[in-house]
């Protein structure tokens, strides 16, 4: 018996041609309640190259706080056509949209009501577990009281913060940086 060590195995790239199919990027339609926007970023390198092939997957709740989920007692009272999921790919320049809605603060741990925010996950070549990160809204008093946003380190709380887009007010834009100088922070989950 042999003990060499074998190559790893690695993510991808398989995202376009297995999950097209479940490709979600519309999280909220124009039927649902809320602050309608659309969310465009790119996933780049620490040089700033994009990387093509990744997917972001988001996870939030709803206009009103709540989580198109029955582990969320208030579920009950979500739309039925929203999930609160979506999954957009990066195309060759990196580049995803989500389309979706402001959510409401949900509680968090301590029962303090986190800043409306949006769960997005990293998958993409090169990764061996995918990768959990938050994005805020601008211009949002309640940031300032968020207890997650409160343990990372103020000087780089702006990676985890979408701007606006100055010609399109409906729309945020939000880099993942996977490394480097401007690193988007990650968390453990």
């Amino acid at each position: 018996m042999s003990l060499h060590a074998t190559s790893s195995q690695t993510v991808g790239p398989f995202f376009r041609i297995g999950l097209e199919p479940m490709f979600m990027p519309i999280v909220a339609g124009p039927e649902i309640d809320g602050e309608h926007v659309v969310i465009r970023g790119r996933v780049i390198d620490g040089e700033g190259s994009p990387i093509p092939d990744a997917l972001i997957e988001t996870w939030q709740a709803d206009a009103q706080g709540v989580y198109a989920d029955p582990e969320d007692t208030r579920s009950e009272s979500v739309q039925a056509a929203f999930t609160g999921f979506g999954r957009a790919p990066t195309d060759d320049r990196g580049q995803f949209s989500i389309t979706t809605i402001k959510p409401g603060r949900v509680p968090g741990h301590s029962g303090t009501p986190q800043a409306p925010h949006i769960v997005v996950v990293v998958f993409m070549r090169g990764l061996l577990r995918h990768l959990i990160t938050r994005m805020y809204f601008p211009d949002e008093p309640a940031n300032g009281e968020d207890e997650v946003l409160a343990t990372v380190p103020e000087e780089r709380r702006a990676t985890l913060i979408a701007g606006r887009d100055p010609e399109q007010g409906d729309t945020l834009v939000w880099n993942i940086v996977m490394q480097g100088e401007n690193e988007t922070v990650f968390f453990d989950a």
